[in-house]
Formats: C-alpha cells, sequence, structure tokens
C-alpha cells in the first residue's frame, strides 16, 4: 500500500503540489497562484493560465518533494486532478504525474476535483461517515451524500450560476478589484446585511439544485435605479448580496442534513473562505445538533492537499487509473456505484 503520495492540482489558475502521509498528515503543500496574472483581465484565461502551468509544474513539484524531507524515489504513488477544469491545464499536470508514475513504476490515480475538495476536511477533522458535503467554488455549487471516502452520492447542483461565480460576477459589476467575491466579503464586514432584500432562488424544500442567476439579476435591476452610490451604500449592497447567496447556501445544505438524518456536514470549496459564510453556518447547524466541519482557507481553495489525501484512499481500496486515463472539462455523469460520485 502506498503509503506516501504525492498530490498534483493544475484544474484552473494554481500549480500545486502536495506530499501526504497515510492518507492525512500533510508533509508538504505548495501552491503557485496566478492571480496577479488574470486580475488585469478580471478572470481567468485559459491560454495563459495552462502557459503559466508548464512553467511552473516542475519547480513546483520538486519544491514540494524537498519541504517534506524526501527525495522523488520515495513517493509510493502519484495522484492528479483530472477532472473537472479547464482541459489545457489539467492536460499539463496529468502528463506530469504520469511521467512521474512511470518513471518510479509506482501506482496512479486520477482523482476528480470536486471529490477531492470534500476530502480536503479529513486532513484536520475527524468527519463521522455519512454525511452531506457541498462545494462552492467559482465554477461549482454541488451538494453530496458521502458515504465513505470514496463514496459520493450527487444530491443537487448549480442549474445556472455557481456560487462564486455570482460573488465574482457582482464584484466586477460593483467596480470592485479582481477577484469580486474576496472584495465583496471584505466590504460587508462595514454592512448592513439587511439594508436591501435581495431573493434567495431556488429555496423550494422539493429539490437540492441551486440557482443563483436570480439574485445576479436582481443587482443587475437594482444598480440600473439607483445612481451615484456612496461607500457606505456600497458596503450595504455588498453585505445584502453577500447575505443573500450564504443563506442560500447554508439553508439547503442544512435542510438537506437534516432529510438525511446525518450527524455531520462538510462545506468546502473557494467559497467556504468567506467569513459570513462559516459564521452562519457554524450557527444554523450547531441550532440543530449537526456538526459543521469546515476546512482552514488554505485547504478550501485549490490545492495538492486534497488531491494526495483523496488518491490515498482510492489507492488503499485498489483503484488505480492507467496512462491512458483522459482529462474532462465538466463532471461526468455517473460513477460506478461504490467507486466514486454518482447521480441520485
Amino acid at each position: 500500500m502506498a503509503s506516501i503520495t504525492l498530490g498534483i492540482e493544475s484544474s484552473c489558475d494554481e500549480t500545486a503540489a502536495s506530499v501526504i502521509r497515510d492518507g492525512r498528515e500533510v508533509l508538504s503543500s505548495v501552491v503557485a497562484s496566478q492571480i496577479d496574472i488574470h486580475k488585469e483581465f478580471g478572470g481567468v484565461v485559459p491560454e495563459l493560465a495552462s502557459r503559466k502551468h508548464v512553467e511552473l509544474i516542475i519547480p513546483v513539484i520538486q519544491q514540494s518533494i524537498a519541504k517534506a524531507g524526501m527525495k522523488l524515489e520515495q513517493i509510493e504513488g502519484v495522484c492528479v486532478t483530472c477532472g473537472p477544469g479547464l482541459m489545457g491545464c489539467l492536460l499539463v499536470g496529468m502528463s506530469a504525474a504520469k511521467a512521474i508514475a512511470y518513471s518510479l513504476d509506482v501506482p496512479f490515480i486520477g482523482v476528480d476535483h470536486l471529490e477531492a475538495h470534500i476530502a480536503a476536511a479529513h486532513i484536520e477533522h475527524d468527519v463521522p461517515f455519512p454525511f452531506v458535503g457541498l462545494i462552492t467554488s467559482g465554477g461549482h455549487t454541488s451538494l453530496y451524500l458521502v458515504n465513505d471516502y470514496t463514496n459520493y452520492i450527487l444530491l443537487g447542483k448549480t442549474r445556472d450560476d455557481a456560487a462564486g461565480e455570482a460573488l465574482d460576477k457582482a464584484g466586477k459589476l460593483l467596480g470592485l478589484s479582481y477577484p469580486g467575491g474576496v472584495e465583496i466579503d471584505k466590504a460587508s464586514k462595514s454592512g448592513d446585511r439587511l439594508a436591501i432584500e435581495f431573493p434567495r432562488p431556488f429555496m423550494s424544500t422539493s429539490s437540492h439544485d441551486f440557482s443563483f442567476s436570480g439574485v445576479k439579476t436582481a443587482l443587475v435591476y437594482f444598480m440600473r435605479e439607483n445612481s451615484g452610490i456612496s461607500d457606505s451604500m456600497l458596503n450595504d449592497i455588498c453585505a445584502s448580496y453577500q447575505e443573500a447567496v450564504v443563506e442560500t447556501l447554508v439553508e439547503k445544505t442544512l435542510y438537506a442534513a437534516k432529510t438525511r438524518g446525518v450527524k455531520a456536514a462538510v462545506i468546502s470549496g473557494g467559497v467556504a473562505c468567506n467569513t459570513r459564510l462559516r459564521e452562519m453556518g457554524e450557527a444554523r447547524f450547531a441550532e440543530h445538533g449537526i456538526r459543521l466541519h469546515v476546512p482552514s482557507p488554505e485547504y478550501c481553495t485549490d490545492n495538492a492537499a486534497m488531491i494526495g489525501v483523496l488518491g490515498y484512499h482510492k489507492l488503499k481500496v485498489g483503484d488505480r487509473s492507467g496512462t491512458h486515463l483522459k482529462a474532462y472539462s465538466t463532471t461526468r455523469p455517473r460513477y460506478i456505484r461504490g467507486r466514486g460520485l454518482i447521480e441520485e
């Protein structure tokens, strides 16, 4: 069994590598961000991102192994994000991972990026199975029932914008710098979250799906009807808008946890860094006696530690990927039951 795994992540605009021992102990975690490159464009430019990955992938892997105090030959398994993500970016990480695994003659496994975000919670927390897991980021908002380390049932997902996308686009509309979601979180701390009543779309209990296009459209109309916005009003807008997004995420996840009868929940992904989401989530889940686990911010944003953790558990149950493994840009609809993500 591979006890020392190398995780590699390159699905979007972070080049990352991590060395993990026994599926939990993070010996190293190196992340090279491209925020400064894409900032002037207000979003990630796929071609620029993939080119930067080519430049960074080997140095980042080398740095991660060195920080772990190891040599490459001590790696016993190689785990890499194979999707979803930007195709050009994924191929860079996968090519490096395949080459390393082949040269060392060690097991190689492709890891789903979304599943890995949930697995990040296991780094710092003992999360009892089964539990409900929410992944919320700039590209994804999905809700799962997690039965064990490698068994995920998709309960619902966004029908349009992801929560992080709705926050980032709102930030851009409000003239805030990139990334908009981070700036909205900062401005909200000085604002009144009850100042403006933005809608909470698709809050029906008949579905675990999400929708954030409605709240984004409401902001567009509000901006058209209100010109000359002062700094204090801007803070109120940010706080009220953020509240609508956060409340939707928390309440729908809480409802799923209650209906499934689980005692624990996980919220992960880049949006899980949001301070209001953490605050509201902790309070609301505690009211219902459900333990909420949220990874530290460094494990919420894209990182390779989560890839190494989930990869370890997949290798442990005998999963392997061959060099024929292909990348995929969008969520795969179904996995084999008991071996990963499936739709209910």
